[in-house]
C-alpha cells in the first residue's frame, strides 16, 4: 500500500508588521461622560484606511498583580502593515481632528509601538 506524503503548507507571515498601542489617563477618571467621549473619539479613527485592525478597551477586571498596570483608563491598539501606514495615520485629518476634539479629556498619554519580528 502506497501512501502519499503532503508537505505542510508554508507558514505565511502575517501582513501586520507594526502595532501601535496607546494608553490614556483621563483628567476626570470618575466621569463616564468623559470616558464615553474619548471612546467615541477613538472610534472615529477606524475610518483611516491604513489601520488594518483596531481595538478600543477599558481596564479589565482581572487579578491584581504587581506586574499589571491598572492606572490607565482607556486604551486603543492599532495594527498597520508597515511604518509608512502608521505615518499616514499620524498625519491623517481624522487623527488630527480627534486630537483637537479630545485632547482636553486626558492628562497623560503613553504610546508603545512594536514591530513584528
Amino acid at each position: 500500500m502506497s501512501t502519499t506524503h503532503k508537505e505542510a503548507p508554508a507558514l505565511v507571515k502575517p501582513s501586520i508588521a507594526l502595532i501601535h498601542h496607546v494608553f490614556f489617563w483621563l483628567n476626570n477618571p470618575e466621569s463616564e461622560v468623559d470616558k464615553n467621549a474619548l471612546i467615541a473619539g477613538l472610534n472615529t479613527l477606524r475610518a483611516i484606511p491604513t489601520i488594518q485592525k483596531m481595538h478600543v478597551g477599558v481596564l479589565a477586571s482581572t487579578e491584581k498583580r504587581d506586574v499589571v498596570d491598572t492606572s490607565w483608563d482607556v486604551s486603543e491598539i492599532m495594527f498597520f502593515n508597515d511604518a509608512a501606514g502608521q505615518k499616514v495615520y499620524q498625519d491623517h485629518p481624522i487623527h488630527m481632528e480627534f486630537v483637537k476634539n479630545c485632547a482636553h479629556l486626558w492628562k497623560k498619554v503613553l504610546v508603545y509601538d512594536a514591530q513584528d519580528v
